[in-house]
């Protein structure tokens, strides 16, 4: 059958199970958003207040789903709006497929109005892109962006197409969806090392990552701790994998983990690290991160392999795969004694923020919200220390649920991300968990949770300074507090119900859970602003370049 460019577009995204996009028109788009109207019944199109957080909503509805996100953009500012939504997917390794409009190719090249090198411009952030220049190729083009976007190390695919491209027309040939089969070789005698080296340890650690999550390998992960009985910590990017209460859990590990999980790796003798990559997050200082361990590395890229940390073994596969392939290799083991030990520095070296009714502190907010939402609401929070809070007290327990910007830390990413989820899953709860100033970097997306009616209940940590710099400022910096009090006089309460939504303000935890109770209530989006200290502090706390012996905890 012939069609134009712009009907392939929309019968591939079909093709692939695509029934959610993101996005906002322009003129270089506007044969595509002509074909999104006809196909209406087919794909829902959301159109954002601003590219950005169209971007942060495929990312969100790809997180919240495992399933490919996709954004759509003119050309110009349209498309270079989206980098840094591009960028947050790229360094999460977050499965994206990013369709921007170009001008016509007769004008590429001439510096045309809304002209941009997209390609050039997202190639250091994408997995790969590509740029159409015949009607012809576009069809494969985008199930190959597909295809890229999912395999191996998942991760975002621009794909720009210039304005004549979506008017031409060609033979269109229907195509089954972009399936990946991976089955990364693992030789028996790999597997055979690895289990005699972890036969061998006396104190044995797993610290695991969001690959753990992406592959969905967390109850294969429990069964080998159990096998083995090895504890292990998780990054901030694997929370919801294994649940934290279980025994052998040691919560976060890094910067802000706990300090028993700190102390753990520091007295290792074997270090077994799963999906993960050894950010500066977590090897705070490298040259001292797990010094007496012997350090196994499983990951499915192989480019992150003795990158951060020299590594004594290395397996490049999937989470799931290898750990399937590893469990019957494993013996049992009991290290009753590692654990005693571990346990005696839960009891007496990890941190233990102090309850006050009377007052809103940071870990009885986060708790009481999870707690009033439910057990499987979601959770997306921007970036600074309400991210680091919500990742210490949230007790999220399933994959997809805490929804956040570890590698690039996008502030403003939050809102986005929570509209994605709540598309991905309109029966969950969604929460927006961020702070006065991450919110004020993207709160025009308020806007698009009203139109379409979302009920996101956005936590406002709000204590009217950037919270995490002023942090460092006041441990670091003699309290040399360089424009982090912005000295913003927003009226948090009346910028909601200016956007159409429902505005609270509470100073305590009884006037939370009353304005919790109302919002849950709710179909609409609503704000409840969160007076808190500007004194309180995220902890504990490794400084950067520091070690378990440099921990901040009062």
């Amino acid at each position: 059958m012939v069609k134009n460019g712009s009907e392939i577009l929309v019968e591939v995204l079909v093709e692939q199970g695509v029934d959610t996009i993101f996005g906002y028109p322009g003129g270089a788009v506007l044969n595509i958003y002509d074909a999104l109207y006809k196909n209406s019944d087919r794909i829902h199109h959301i159109l954002t207040c601003h590219e950005q957080g169209a971007a942060h909503a495929a990312d969100g509805f790809a997180r919240a789903t495992g399933k490919v996100g996709v954004c759509l953009a003119t050309s110009g500012p349209g498309a270079t709006n989206l980098v840094t939504g591009i960028a947050t997917a790229y360094m999460d390794s977050i499965p994206m497929v990013a369709i921007t409009g170009n001008v016509g190719t007769s004008l590429i090249g001439r510096d045309s109005f809304q002209e941009v090198y997209i390609a050039g411009i997202t190639m250091p952030i994408t997995k790969h892109n590509f740029v159409v220049r015949h009607v012809e190729e576009l069809a494969d083009t985008l199930r190959s962006a597909f295809r890229i976007a999912m395999s191996g190390r998942p991760g975002p695919v621009l794909v720009d197409i210039p304005k004549d491209v979506t008017s031409a027309e060609c033979e269109f040939i229907p195509a089954e969806p972009v399936e990946v089969h991976e089955n990364y070789d693992i030789t028996k005698e790999q597997l055979e090392t690895i289990a005699d080296m972890i036969a061998q340890a006396e104190r044995p650690v797993i610290y695991y990552g969001g690959g753990v999550e992406t592959a969905d390998a967390g109850d294969a992960l429990l069964e080998l701790m159990r096998k083995a009985d090895i504890p292990s910590a998780h990054t901030m990017m694997a929370i919801g994998c294994i649940p934290d209460s279980d025994p052998l859990s040691l919560g976060m590990i890094g910067m802000h983990g706990t300090v028993s999980a700190a102390w753990a790796v520091e007295r290792s003798d074997l270090l077994i690290c799963i999906g993960a990559r050894f950010s500066d997050r977590v090897a705070t200082n490298p040259r001292r991160f797990a010094p007496k361990a012997r350090i196994i590395h499983i990951d499915i890229d192989d480019a992150e392999i003795n990158k951060n940390i020299g590594v004594d073994y290395a397996v490049v596969s999937d989470a799931e795969n290898f750990l399937q392939k590893l469990l019957p290799y494993v013996q049992p083991a009991d290290h009753g004694q590692w654990r005693a030990q571990i346990e005696e520095w839960r009891r007496t070296l990890d941190y233990i923020p102090k309850d006050d009714d009377s007052v809103l502190k940071p870990h009885q907010v986060i708790k009481t919200v999870a707690e009033m939402a439910g057990e499987n609401a979601i959770i997306a929070t921007d970036v600074g220390q309400h991210q680091m809070w919500a990742a210490q007290y949230c007790g999220c327990n399933k994959i997809h649920q805490f929804i956040t910007s570890g590698g690039l830390g996008t502030m403003g990413f939050g809102y986005g991300a929570a509209m994605g989820a709540q598309f991905a899953h309109p029966e969950k709860t969604v929460l927006h968990i961020t702070s006065d100033g991450s919110f004020h970097m993207n709160m025009n997306e308020l806007a698009t949770a009203v139109s379409y009616n979302l009920p996101i209940i956005t936590i406002l940590m709000n204590n009217q300074v950037l919270g995490m710099v002023y942090q460092w400022q006041t441990l670091f910096y003699e309290r040399r507090y360089s424009q982090t009090q912005p000295e913003r006089k927003t009226d948090y309460v009346k910028l909601a119900e200016a956007f159409g939504g429902r505005g609270f303000r509470v100073t305590n935890l009884a006037e939370l859970r009353a304005a919790m109770k109302d919002a849950l209530q709710r179909t609409g989006p609503v704000v409840i602003d969160c007076r808190i200290d500007r004194a309180e502090r995220v902890l504990p706390m490794i400084p950067a370049g520091g070690t378990v012996d440099d921990i901040v905890a009062d």
